[in-house]
């Protein structure tokens, strides 16, 4: 009874006499669908956490890693003088596409989420910030800071790599964790799926050694219950995997702005996975009834 191509066309083919073998109705029925349907629900949503995970990790490394920062220290009579300076040497190293100094507004953007939007920057002695885009080769990180510290000696670079590194090393974590998720969720539901194969074999212990009886193959029982338990697991894992399309749909997008919960969706071809989760469903369930239908079937001669 090891699955082959044979039994998959049986599995297609309906055969009134054998459906009447499994019970239409019943507890493993209701646990079937149940189960099928709840963990392609919480697969679509795994998959919308990987593959948002992913995006993140790779919208992170590239948005940083091509951006660098020049912070400029020095009192106020100087600072003009420096941040000029500064910029002559930036725009004259090569790897450095465009720099330029934020300006009081941009730098009050930048702090009012911590201060609150009434700081009085041109009041204070706020470092002087210029934003720094790198071209595709880079530049030399080391050799840069030499050149501003012996020129502009207030001027100190952040290349963002202390931030680039952990922030897509937790994408990343959070992406092995969705597919940690999705694999944790298929054993689980074959796990169940064998559950309910067990018991409706059991409970229908004698209407099997009847069957055998009449000529019956285990071959023959076992494709009944195979196929019954497979097009369950598909029919729920179906309904679970559009609901969880549909609550996907539903959250708020928070576009270019939004952060990574209004980004748990899918997008572009993306939304062609979760099609694919009841097939894999069915296969899970194809796989665990086979299984389940020979040990009992075997215990059972």
């Amino acid at each position: 009874m090891k699955p082959d191509l044979a039994t998959l066309k049986r599995l297609l083919k309906t055969d009134a006499g054998a459906d009447r073998v499994v019970p239409p109705a019943g507890f493993t029925v209701r646990l079937t669908l149940f189960t099928a349907a709840a963990m392609a629900f919480l697969a679509v949503f795994a998959l919308a956490l990987s593959l948002a995970a992913g995006r993140l990790a790779d919208s992170w490394g590239e948005a940083l890693a091509r951006s660098s920062t020049v912070r400029i220290s020095a009192p106020a009579e100087q600072m003009a003088a420096q941040t000029a300076a500064a910029l002559r040497v930036l725009q004259t190293t090569p790897g450095i596409a465009d720099a330029r100094a934020l300006s009081d507004d941009e730098q009050q953007a930048l702090l009012a989420p911590w201060f609150g939007p009434d700081l009085p920057v041109a009041d204070l002695p706020v470092p002087q910030l210029i934003d720094v885009i790198e071209t595709d080769a880079g530049y030399d990180a080391a050799g840069l800071r030499l050149r501003l510290s012996a020129e502009v000696p207030g001027a100190v670079l952040d290349d963002h790599t202390r931030w680039r590194r952990p922030l897509i090393a937790a994408a990343d974590r959070l992406r092995f964790l969705g597919w940690v998720s999705i694999t944790l969720i298929a054993l689980a539901t074959g796990a169940m799926v064998t559950l309910a194969a067990n018991a409706a074999l059991a409970a229908n212990a004698q209407v099997i050694a009847v069957l055998r009886l009449v000529g019956a193959t285990d071959a023959y029982i076992a494709g009944a219950f195979v196929r019954r338990f497979t097009l369950r697991a598909f029919g729920g894992a179906a309904t679970g995997a559009a609901l969880g399309l549909v609550a996907i749909l539903l959250m708020p997008s928070g576009g270019e702005t939004g952060g990574f919960l209004t980004g748990l969706r899918f997008e572009g071809w993306h939304w062609i996975i979760p099609l694919l989760v009841p097939p894999m469903a069915a296969g899970v369930a194809f796989l665990s009834t086979q299984m389940a239908a020979r040990r009992v079937l075997e215990e059972l001669a």
